[in-house]
């Protein structure tokens, strides 16, 4: 038997910063998370899964992880649902405002789970909270990492997770598109879906083809910096001086990685698809990764040289324990991506799960979610 409440959760962003929409959301400082309790009830551990902009109130690990005997809460950022201005900073400071709240509840150890795209968030979050450098996000603006309270985790779990946004983005970003008005106009020669390419894709193309993914990044990020100076200098400004200091932009192409169609690139159980269907359609598609942003959460999100939220780079400075568990069938996180993250860990306190048949969603599999949740909490008991 297990219950569940809703945690409102007190968070400092600033309601003169209008970095979402809804000026209630903005005016409340407030952050949303769904806690299912353990029965009977406890305050020893808490697992909390986190995500940049997922609504997890509703996760499937919530209730097994409750049923298996600890307390679960899945947390949504000030972004829930909205990446468009997601900035990976501000998310750091929302996790860290509820860990807080947790520890204020009589918890006395939280796990962080990094799920999916919290994987890259979790280890940024905790390497900040262990050692905090950072003290403005890669568009010069707040949060100071370094002035937050960023209360530590005491165990990471990296579930069914990638490395990070701004990595996955650029191994899915398709380098066929070479005008980002026109989507498509694509080179023949860089073109996945160009039968006379593949799949199976030769190593010399997909060289030629991951080179080009950086080169695009690159182009976008020069592009973004060089709006940015130009709304600070040259736009229009009203008489008092204000200038506009950000716009939206549109990526074309986001879901193109040679490993979607060519299942020998990473091998593993996974079919030839992609979270959202056939990569064709996806790559198009707006609802899928990046599709829309603005000039600033491009570079603390999606920009391959400057988001921290890059968990091979922050893992190796974080001293607590951590898990990487990785599905086998994943069409999303590659085997590639799991042990990038394991083998950056530097200290022995870490273990690397498969699950075997397991995609990213766990879609029809409940019987191995609660193995994914089973090791979670093994995990959580054994490292405290």
């Amino acid at each position: 038997m297990v219950d569940r409440d809703t945690l409102a959760i007190p968070c400092a962003a600033s309601p003169d910063r209008v970095d979402i929409y809804s000026g209630v959301a903005r005016l409340s400082q407030t952050l949303w998370a769904s806690r299912w309790r353990a029965e009977p009830l406890q305050q020893e551990v808490v697992v909390l899964i986190v995500h940049p902009t997922s609504n997890f109130l509703g996760h499937y690990a919530l209730r097994p992880l409750a049923e298996l005997g600890v307390d679960a809460v899945g947390l949504t950022t000030r972004f829930i649902g909205n990446d468009t201005s997601l900035t990976m900073e501000d998310c750091v400071v929302d996790i860290g405002a509820a860990i807080r709240h947790l520890r204020e509840l009589g918890y006395r150890r939280v796990v962080l789970v990094g799920n999916s795209g919290g994987g890259g968030l979790a280890a940024l979050y905790q390497s900040q909270a262990e050692r905090p450098t950072i003290t403005e996000t890669p568009a010069g603006d707040p949060p100071d990492l370094t002035a937050a309270d960023l209360p530590p985790a005491d165990a990471l779990v990296m579930a069914m997770a990638h490395p990070g946004r701004a990595t996955v983005f650029t191994e899915y970003l398709d380098p066929a598109v070479v005008d980002e008005a026109r989507p498509f106009d694509r080179d023949p020669e860089l073109d996945m879906f160009d039968p006379r390419n593949g799949p199976a894709y030769s190593s010399e193309f997909v060289a030629r083809y991951r080179a080009a993914q950086l080169a695009r990044n690159r182009r976008i990020t020069g592009w973004v910096r060089e709006q940015l100076e130009w709304l600070r200098t040259e736009s229009p400004a009203t008489p008092e001086g204000t200038r506009i200091d950000n716009l939206p932009f549109v990526v074309h192409g986001t879901a193109a990685d040679p490993r979607f169609l060519d299942l020998t690139l990473d091998p593993s159980d996974r079919q030839a698809t992609t979270l959202w269907g056939h990569p064709w359609v996806a790559n198009y598609q707006p609802a899928t990764l990046g599709h829309l942003t603005i000039l600033r959460a491009w570079l603390s999100q999606w920009s391959v040289d400057d988001s921290r939220a890059n968990a091979p780079a922050e893992l190796p400075h974080v001293s607590v324990p951590v898990q990487v568990v990785h599905g086998s069938a994943d069409t999303a996180a590659f085997p590639s991506h799991a042990s990038a993250m394991f083998d950056a860990i530097t200290h022995d306190r870490r273990e690397l799960i498969v699950i075997k048949g397991a995609d990213h969603y766990f879609r029809g599999q409940p019987e191995l979610a609660r193995e994914m949740c089973e090791h979670i909490v093994r995990w959580a008991r054994e490292t405290g």
